[in-house]
Protein backbone atom coordinates (compact mmCIF):
# COMPACT_ATOMS: atom_id res chain seq x y z
CA UNK A 1 0.00 0.00 0.00
CA UNK A 2 1.62 3.32 0.81
CA UNK A 3 2.88 5.99 3.19
CA UNK A 4 0.13 8.34 4.10
CA UNK A 5 1.11 11.46 4.45
CA UNK A 6 -1.66 13.53 2.76
CA UNK A 7 -4.66 15.09 5.09
CA UNK A 8 -7.31 13.13 2.59
CA UNK A 9 -5.66 9.55 3.06
CA UNK A 10 -5.39 10.11 6.54
CA UNK A 11 -8.77 11.80 7.17
CA UNK A 12 -10.33 8.69 5.20
CA UNK A 13 -8.03 6.01 7.31
CA UNK A 14 -9.87 7.62 10.51
CA UNK A 15 -13.20 7.69 9.07
CA UNK A 16 -13.04 4.06 8.06
CA UNK A 17 -11.09 2.66 11.13
CA UNK A 18 -13.09 1.39 14.12
CA UNK A 19 -10.91 -0.86 15.92
CA UNK A 20 -7.46 0.18 16.56
CA UNK A 21 -5.00 -2.32 18.72
CA UNK A 22 -2.49 0.30 20.62
CA UNK A 23 1.07 -1.54 21.45
CA UNK A 24 2.79 0.12 24.46
CA UNK A 25 -0.66 1.44 26.12
CA UNK A 26 0.53 3.10 29.71
CA UNK A 27 -1.80 2.76 32.65
CA UNK A 28 -0.40 6.81 34.02
CA UNK A 29 -2.75 8.95 33.11
CA UNK A 30 -0.25 11.24 32.14
CA UNK A 31 1.52 9.23 29.78
CA UNK A 32 0.85 9.63 25.99
CA UNK A 33 0.31 6.08 25.57
CA UNK A 34 -2.50 6.26 27.94
CA UNK A 35 -3.95 10.38 27.19
CA UNK A 36 -4.19 9.44 22.98
CA UNK A 37 -5.92 6.15 23.17
CA UNK A 38 -8.09 7.11 26.09
CA UNK A 39 -9.00 9.92 23.80
CA UNK A 40 -9.37 7.71 20.50
CA UNK A 41 -12.22 6.01 22.80
CA UNK A 42 -13.92 8.46 23.66
CA UNK A 43 -14.20 9.34 20.10
CA UNK A 44 -15.64 6.01 19.55
CA UNK A 45 -13.33 3.94 18.18
CA UNK A 46 -12.83 0.56 20.42
CA UNK A 47 -9.68 -0.05 21.73
CA UNK A 48 -7.42 -3.17 22.08
CA UNK A 49 -4.45 -2.56 24.30
CA UNK A 50 -1.32 -4.34 24.20
CA UNK A 51 1.15 -4.65 26.91
CA UNK A 52 2.94 -7.41 28.62
CA UNK A 53 3.10 -5.74 31.98
CA UNK A 54 -0.94 -4.54 32.57
CA UNK A 55 -3.85 -6.65 32.98
CA UNK A 56 -6.72 -4.23 32.42
CA UNK A 57 -6.72 -0.38 31.08
CA UNK A 58 -9.34 1.79 29.82
CA UNK A 59 -12.00 -0.95 31.10
CA UNK A 60 -10.35 -3.18 28.53
CA UNK A 61 -7.98 -6.61 29.21
CA UNK A 62 -5.17 -5.83 28.19
CA UNK A 63 -3.15 -8.52 25.20
CA UNK A 64 0.40 -9.24 26.31
CA UNK A 65 1.39 -9.63 22.32
CA UNK A 66 -0.34 -8.47 19.57
CA UNK A 67 -0.61 -12.23 18.83
CA UNK A 68 -3.11 -12.94 21.31
CA UNK A 69 -5.56 -10.27 20.51
CA UNK A 70 -8.55 -12.37 19.18
CA UNK A 71 -9.97 -9.45 17.55
CA UNK A 72 -9.60 -8.37 13.96
CA UNK A 73 -8.29 -4.74 13.87
CA UNK A 74 -8.37 -1.80 11.43
CA UNK A 75 -5.14 0.28 12.62
CA UNK A 76 -2.20 -0.73 14.79
CA UNK A 77 -1.30 2.34 16.80
CA UNK A 78 2.36 2.04 18.19
CA UNK A 79 4.31 3.57 21.04
CA UNK A 80 7.45 1.67 20.82
CA UNK A 81 10.99 3.26 20.54
CA UNK A 82 11.91 2.85 16.78
CA UNK A 83 14.82 0.00 17.81
CA UNK A 84 11.86 -2.06 18.50
CA UNK A 85 10.19 -1.30 15.21
CA UNK A 86 11.75 -4.24 13.14
CA UNK A 87 10.83 -7.33 15.52
CA UNK A 88 7.06 -5.56 16.01
CA UNK A 89 6.66 -5.90 11.97
CA UNK A 90 7.72 -9.60 12.11
CA UNK A 91 4.87 -9.78 14.67
CA UNK A 92 2.35 -7.94 12.72
CA UNK A 93 3.29 -9.83 9.57
CA UNK A 94 2.89 -13.03 10.89
CA UNK A 95 -0.63 -11.99 11.98
CA UNK A 96 -3.88 -13.91 10.28
CA UNK A 97 -5.74 -10.82 10.56
CA UNK A 98 -3.56 -7.89 9.15
CA UNK A 99 -4.34 -4.75 10.27
CA UNK A 100 -5.09 -2.12 7.49
CA UNK A 101 -2.81 0.72 8.63
CA UNK A 102 -0.21 1.19 11.26
CA UNK A 103 0.68 4.27 12.63
CA UNK A 104 3.82 5.34 14.20
CA UNK A 105 3.23 8.01 16.98
CA UNK A 106 4.84 11.24 17.33
CA UNK A 107 8.57 10.98 17.58
CA UNK A 108 8.26 7.12 16.12
CA UNK A 109 10.08 6.55 12.38
CA UNK A 110 11.00 3.67 10.57
CA UNK A 111 11.79 3.42 7.25
CA UNK A 112 12.86 0.39 7.00
CA UNK A 113 10.14 -1.21 8.97
CA UNK A 114 7.81 1.21 6.82
CA UNK A 115 8.84 0.14 3.65
CA UNK A 116 8.39 -3.88 4.60
CA UNK A 117 4.80 -2.81 5.63
CA UNK A 118 3.80 -1.41 2.69
CA UNK A 119 4.83 -4.05 0.63
CA UNK A 120 2.75 -6.29 2.60
CA UNK A 121 0.15 -4.29 1.56
CA UNK A 122 -0.26 -1.85 4.86
CA UNK A 123 -0.44 1.77 4.80
CA UNK A 124 1.79 3.31 7.43
CA UNK A 125 1.62 6.63 9.12
CA UNK A 126 5.10 7.78 10.76
CA UNK A 127 6.18 10.48 13.18
CA UNK A 128 2.70 11.94 13.90
CA UNK A 129 -0.01 12.48 16.67
CA UNK A 130 -3.06 10.06 16.24
CA UNK A 131 -4.98 12.37 18.90
CA UNK A 132 -3.38 15.41 17.47
CA UNK A 133 -4.34 15.04 13.75
CA UNK A 134 -7.68 13.26 14.62
CA UNK A 135 -8.58 16.37 16.22
CA UNK A 136 -7.23 18.29 13.36
CA UNK A 137 -9.16 16.53 10.58
CA UNK A 138 -12.62 15.69 12.18
CA UNK A 139 -13.19 18.80 14.12
CA UNK A 140 -12.26 15.96 17.35
CA UNK A 141 -12.84 17.02 21.37
CA UNK A 142 -10.14 19.13 22.55
CA UNK A 143 -10.80 18.11 26.66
Amino acid sequence: MALLEDDDAIRELLEQARVIAVLGIKAGERDDAHEVPRYMQGAGYRILPVNPKLERVLGEAVADRLAAIDTPFDLLNVFRAPHHLPDHIDEILALPHRPRAVWLQLGIRGDASAARLCAAGIDVVQDRCLMVEHRRLLGGSTA
